[in-house]
């Protein structure tokens, strides 16, 4: 069955970077991006692993962990992750997982259930694992992205992503296309036109079902 938005993420116990974690207690109560490759020191996924890399205090500053995983051992994992800090200028300090047994891959139906991987494998026999997961503290899947192997993921709409869901967890708004902080946000419709107002000021209404409202203010 496929991963759903809303569903728990499956919880895992296995070997990385930073030794044995298992997935859930490693959340905590944080926000979690979990970023899957289909091998090391390939060409697309150092530059991935290089802006997440460059990225960490901008996820620090959302309380959100990051977690890489790669088909590949923790020693090959541990060399790879010299190449991506030589080449992002900053030090990989996530963890990646070591997925080997296809454990995680395949929890997170990212491969066909019957995958294996054969000896002198290359990176085409584990093309799908190309895949963003965005999990809230409740540990549920709050966003998945898929990608396929020629096109390298854009991280400004990852981290705009989770803007966007930090903002309006357990609020009654959304926001519109191409939204970034700061810009007004939608107006649940659970809300009439007096109660919107009453918890978010005033409106503008561009239709009776589209209403926009400043952004509420965030601690």
């Amino acid at each position: 069955m496929s991963i759903r938005i809303n569903d728990v993420a499956p919880d895992f116990t296995t070997a990385s970077t930073a030794g044995e974690l298992t997935f859930h207690d490693w959340i905590g109560d944080s926000y979690a991006i979990l970023f899957s490759h289909p091998k090391d020191f390939t060409p697309v996924c150092t530059t991935e692993f290089g802006a997440v890399a460059q990225l960490a205090p901008e996820f620090a500053k959302r309380n959100t962990k990051v977690m890489g995983v790669s088909v590949d051992n923790v020693e090959e994992h541990k060399k790879w992750k010299r190449d991506i800090e030589s080449f992002s200028g900053a030090p990989a300090d996530f963890p990646i997982i070591d997925d080997t047994s296809l454990q995680v891959s395949k929890l997170y139906d990212m491969l066909p259930a019957d995958a294996y991987m054969p000896d002198g494998r290359t990176p085409a026999h584990s093309a799908t694992v190309r895949t963003v997961f965005i999990i809230g503290p409740d540990k549920k899947i709050r966003l998945t992205m898929s990608y396929p192997m020629a096109v390298g993921r854009n991280f400004a709409e990852i981290m705009r992503a989770l803007d966007a869901i930090q903002a309006t967890d357990g609020a009654s708004i959304a926001t519109p296309a191409n939204w970034v902080p700061g810009q007004d946000v939608i107006v649940a419709l659970s809300l009439n036109d007096a109660q919107a107002e009453e918890k978010f000021g005033k409106l503008d209404i561009k239709l009776p079902y589209l209403r926009f409202a400043k952004a509420p203010k965030t601690s």
